[in-house]
């Protein structure tokens, strides 16, 4: 059985000053992604016995960012999708494991008035090609396998899947663009897996803003997931969201699988 975990940290020297290192010890995952880690290299000595971790940073200082930690060796690890407009913003971490290929993605926001929603639409399109490409390659053991993709993707889905959909209609993170993409996603052979085990499940959220009290009102948005690929349908046994779990103003998602 693997355990994954995910986690948008929003910043990881400050959540180490938040009991991260007891958290993640306490999760005991197998594979322990973040997203915006908002860091450069040589910031932070974080290490872990029996872990070895991956970083990818951006560009610019203090922000973005993904790290990935695993218990198993990889095949392989590439950063970014390889291609230039995308790859300055540590966004994509991808190891290449024996019988999958594991994603960890920090999605671009499109940011207030949706003055990124432009290049986002290029994004979502661009990543969803490198995903299928994934699926459907041969690895570096002359296999193909399936994908998980794990990370922050800026998107609520459904209505279901935020507090106030109605009043956030036209918001970054609630457009028709970004849902549409994220169905175009799924419409490519991927599994949202919490959805697969919890279709009807209301009020769990996976981010929260730090106005308004919106955590303590439970005003939130799920936005990080675990996707799929229909291939490892079988596998998955169980997808939960750790709302019980502080420190960012998002929780760690998880995923079990055979």
């Amino acid at each position: 059985m693997y355990r994954f975990i995910s986690w948008n940290v929003n910043g990881l020297r400050a959540v180490c000053g938040k009991g991260f290192a007891d958290i993640f010890v306490g999760l005991d995952a197998d594979f322990f992604c973040l997203q915006e880690t908002k860091m450069q290299a040589g910031q932070l000595d974080l290490e872990f016995p029996g872990y070895r971790s991956y970083w990818n940073y951006a560009d610019k200082k203090g922000y973005s960012g993904t790290a990935v930690y695993t218990r198993h060796e990889p095949l392989d690890v590439t950063y970014g999708i390889g291609m230039d407009e995308h790859d300055h913003e540590g966004r994509v971490i991808t190891l290449e494991m024996e019988d999958f290929y594991l994603v960890c993605v920090y999605t671009p926001n499109s940011q207030d008035e949706l003055r990124r929603l432009d290049y986002r639409m290029r994004w979502e399109d661009d990543f969803r090609a490198y995903l299928c490409s994934l699926a459907s390659k041969p690895g570096k053991d002359g296999k193909t396998k399936g994908v998980i993709v794990c990370g922050d993707l800026n998107v609520a889905h459904q209505e279901i899947d935020l507090k106030n959909p109605k009043s956030n209609r036209r918001n970054a993170g609630f457009t028709d663009e970004e849902r549409g993409k994220f169905t175009e996603l799924l419409g490519s052979g991927f599994i949202d897996t919490f959805r697969h085990f919890y279709p009807d499940a209301k009020d769990i959220y996976s981010w929260w803003s730090y106005r308004f009290q919106a955590r303590q009102k439970n005003a939130g948005w799920r936005i990080d997931y675990f996707v799929v690929s229909e291939s490892l349908r079988d596998r998955l046994k169980d997808a939960r969201i750790l709302t019980d779990i502080f420190g960012s103003d998002h929780c760690p998602v998880e995923l079990t699988m055979e």
